[in-house]
């Protein structure tokens, strides 16, 4: 059969709007793959920052004096999350944690006395009484300048869940001497690395008191 040319015209364009649906739903296809692959990789990276961040560490800005000379104000910090997940908290860590007066704030300070102990202060000495240390062991802080002293005298029986912190800065630090003992549930993870600035970048070692 002979088809005439209006047909074979009519065939053409009906071809050429057959040719732009398929692309036109080809695009459409690949504009929802795309932003459904978008999508996907949004959500993964929140879950993982929100896993990071909630279970493993988290950045914090010092603010404040009370652990100069060691850290100072607008220090930018990483703080280690996990380690406690599987150990319990050691004397001479620094520690972030909520504020036990108002969680919603949060303080940087140094464990000084363990769950158990006895913590006591007095002439700007600390001793500390536990099983190991029937008669009293003096901290022997080398990272404390000799002029950051303590005024007063202070004694603490700490029970199972309780620590007792200190400032480095002690005559310029709101710690455990004004506003009492640390339960642990308040503990956010210890002071892990100084990111910034960037000539103060340090991985922090535990303290020995030997």
């Amino acid at each position: 059969m002979i088809k005439t040319e209006k047909e074979i015209d009519n065939n053409k364009t009906e071809i050429n709007d057959n040719k732009k649906a398929v692309k036109s739903n080809s695009f459409l296809s690949e504009l929802k793959s795309f932003f459904f692959d978008s999508f996907k990789i949004v959500v993964i990276s929140l879950l993982i920052i929100v896993g990071v961040r909630g279970y493993i560490m988290q950045p914090f800005f010092v603010n404040g004096q009370s652990m100069e000379p060691n850290f100072y104000d607008k220090d930018y910090l990483i703080v280690n999350k996990i380690d406690y997940q599987f150990n319990d908290p050691r004397r001479g860590d620094v520690i972030v944690f909520h504020y036990p007066v108002d969680p919603r704030d949060f303080f940087i300070k140094r464990i000084i006395g363990l769950p158990g102990e006895r913590v006591e202060i007095t002439k700007n000495t600390i001793t500390i009484y536990n099983q190991e240390h029937p008669e009293g062991m003096v901290v022997n802080e080398k990272y404390i300048p000799q002029n950051k002293i303590i005024t007063g005298s202070y004694s603490e029986e700490l029970k199972n869940d309780e620590y007792y912190v200190l400032g480095d800065n002690r005559i310029a630090s709101a710690d455990s001497r004004v506003w009492g003992v640390l339960e642990k549930h308040y503990i956010v993870g210890k002071a892990w690395i100084r990111a910034w600035p960037f000539d103060g970048f340090s991985i922090f070692k535990e303290v020995s008191y030997e």
